[in-house]
């Protein structure tokens, strides 16, 4: 998928969740819009490498948007709006091996008692439910979800869950913004309760698939699946 044109510059800080401060190569200093709920954390630092895109139009309150931020050389997807477009792409060319043979692919719809599935896959094959979760957390060489409280990611478990129960497909697939690792795990530590649910949604039968992205300086794809790992809570030692 094509992305950009961006704008190289350098990042002063990130704050108030969706606002950063960023230096460009003729030393103006701009406020980026961050489209990222999460608490970005091994994906922000003072004075990383940053890119931004520009957009003149005059309804929006800042022209500037924070897109990507490079950590010790590894360029991460950190606008979270941008992850459902490229697994949209994935799934029009048949290039998520588990989610081929479907004739129609829909996106947000509504199901469950509240909610929007990202993607639904419909034909002979049956329904498959398909939520997406972009990734940008990375201890060491493994990626996990999420890196901030979520009560919607575990709303959205909740709805998965039903789905399987009613008979249909459901799949979780993260998507990682970053090429620096080979697994996916749940952050429990972050969030105990999301990790707790999606246990239980995969002894349910909802499907947990990972794909890491290829990102270039004016391109980015769906390309290598990753192992979705440590989906049963670690035995807690007795004193």
């Amino acid at each position: 998928m094509k992305v950009g044109p961006f704008v190289e510059g350098r990042l002063l800080q990130r704050y108030k969740r969706f606002l950063a401060d960023v230096e460009l190569p003729d030393a103006t200093v701009v406020t980026a819009h961050c489209a990222n709920p999460g608490r970005m954390t091994s994906c922000t630092a003072p004075g990383i490498p940053v890119r931004l895109s520009y957009h003149a139009d005059p309804k929006r309150k800042l022209a500037w948007s924070l897109e990507q931020t490079c950590m010790e050389g590894t360029w991460i997807l950190t606008n979270t709006l941008i992850h459902n477009r490229i697994v949209a792409e994935a799934l029009a060319e048949q290039r998520i091996a588990e989610l081929t043979g479907y004739e129609r692919v829909a996106s947000e719809q509504r199901y469950g008692e509240r909610s929007r599935v990202d993607f639904l896959l419909s034909g002979e094959r049956g329904r498959c439910y398909v939520e997406v979760k972009g990734v940008t957390l990375a201890r060491g060489s493994a990626a996990a979800f999420p890196d901030a409280v979520t009560e919607r990611g575990r709303r959205h478990l909740d709805e998965l869950i039903s789905v399987v129960q009613g008979g249909d497909r459901a799949v979780m697939l993260f998507c990682v913004g970053r090429a620096d690792v080979d697994t996916v795990e749940p952050a429990a530590d972050v969030d105990p309760a999301y990790a707790a649910r999606l246990y239980e949604a995969h002894a349910a039968g909802v499907e947990l698939i990972a794909y890491r992205c290829a990102i270039g300086e004016d391109s980015v794809r769906l390309d290598a699946p990753l192992p979705v790992v440590n989906l049963r809570p670690r035995a807690t030692r007795r004193p």
